[in-house]
């Protein structure tokens, strides 16, 4: 058991829940213990599909909560080529492209065109606001998004396994990298189509997912 009321907490999301999911949660649980509201909040939302780690502020420290939102993160992610999805992750609607297999080798130039500075569009099923809303509510309600293209930072890619039609890929890059929105772009130049299967933010900065806690430390089932 945890109790914490200052400081930042290091979570290790759990697949299939939101994050503000896990901060209702955390915030349930350290407020009972405390016996009053205790204040939490994430700097920095993962996909309900994804894992891997969060930072959370508590009480005083959710000040600068601020100063943890633009850190550089690291990524492990599985891509699985043939089709795409249209949320870009298996959430979405799939739609076969193609059956082509790319050599490994095929692979490794296509990843080195996305190292550097590259431009993105967000997808629109994304915590984004536009016009003051989030992003994947307006596209829920069928409404048009439009979301404007963002410059950001692969520091590196490597790839870590092939077996068609998944290859696994571990990515360092800057903050407001949509890693959904990499692995379209990356089924793309290899004519393939693709989409996010797997993702799980593995460090941001020096701090490590294996050193985080996971729900069940706050006697919370996931």
């Amino acid at each position: 058991m945890i109790d914490v009321t200052d400081g930042i907490v290091l979570i290790d999301k759990p697949a299939g829940m939101s994050s503000f999911g896990v901060v209702a949660r955390v915030r349930r649980v350290l407020s009972e213990r405390a016996g009053k509201k205790v204040k939490v909040g994430h700097t920095g939302t993962l996909d309900p599909f994804a894992t891997g780690l969060m930072i959370l502020c508590v009480g005083k420290a959710c000040r600068s909560a601020s100063d943890y939102m633009k850190l550089d993160k690291v990524y492990e992610t599985t891509i699985r080529l043939g089709q795409t999805s249209s949320t870009g992750d298996p959430e979405g609607e799939l739609t076969n492209v193609s059956d082509k297999r790319p050599t490994r080798q095929q692979i490794e130039k296509a990843l080195e065109k996305f190292t550097g500075k590259i431009t993105q569009i967000p997808p629109i099923y994304s915590a984004i606001k536009v016009g003051g809303q989030r992003a994947y509510h307006l596209a829920r309600q069928g409404k048009d998004v439009e979301i404007p293209a963002r410059t950001v930072t692969i520091y590196s890619i490597d790839l870590v396994d092939y077996a068609y039609p998944e290859l696994k890929i571990r990515t360092y890059v800057s903050s407001g990298t949509y890693i959904r929105t990499l692995a379209q772009d990356i089924g793309e130049a290899l004519g393939t189509g693709a989409y996010c299967c797997q993702l799980r933010r593995v460090s941001i900065v020096d701090w490590h997912v294996d050193n985080a806690r996971t729900l069940s430390d706050f006697g919370i089932e996931s």
